[in-house]
């Protein structure tokens, strides 16, 4: 699949297809790709978290999930992030998770958090590292190796409105230039 999209809109959840695709890329992530859940990976925790996606967009309309990331509050004051995925096609894009990680953070420190914890698998620690997270801890889950890590809240300011969320605008391609032979013509 190609990276056809012009810009990516990352949000809070607000329309049920919305919901219905981040859980099918959870399924597919999850799932079938990494092989962690059998069927799918929902549970107890999807009842009261907040889901965010990134949406890609066509002409400024909202087309398809492709990423998501889930938050919830643990205890007052204390939030989690999980369920990181981005979609295979769109990995490569090099914004979606951090931009994800990022809503994630600003708007649960708008809703009061005051510490934002997240167990990261161990290919993903260097771009939380990266992004002002510490590492806690290691642990065994599901047989993957996981970091527990939190944030440094002082690099996310509070999102206030993460229902309209963020946007990414990707590099405007030029076509490619056509080369012009002109036959018959005396030179």
């Amino acid at each position: 699949m190609m990276n056809h999209y012009a810009g990516y809109t990352i949000k809070w959840v607000t329309l049920p297809w919305e919901r219905r695709q981040a859980y099918a890329l959870r399924q597919r992530v999850f799932c079938q790709e990494q092989g962690l859940f059998e069927g799918d990976d929902l549970d107890d925790i999807d009842g009261h978290a907040r889901l965010l996606v990134a949406l890609g967009s066509v002409g400024g309309w909202h087309d398809e999930v492709v990423g998501t990331v889930r938050i919830h509050e643990l205890a007052p004051g204390v939030w989690m992030g999980s369920r990181l995925a981005v979609d295979n096609a769109y990995r490569r894009q090099g914004q979606l998770g951090p931009t994800l990680i990022r809503l994630a953070v600003c708007s649960a420190h708008a809703l009061g958090c005051r510490e934002f914890y997240a167990q990261v698998q161990h290919q993903n620690e260097p771009l939380f590292r990266r992004m002002h997270w510490h590492t806690l801890e290691w642990l065994d889950l599901r047989g993957v190796r996981h970091a527990r890590m939190q944030a440094d809240l002082n690099f996310y300011p509070p999102c206030y409105d993460p229902l309209s969320g963020m946007v990414i605008n990707t590099p405007v391609r030029k076509p490619a230039e056509i080369p012009i032979f002109l036959t018959g013509v005396a030179q």
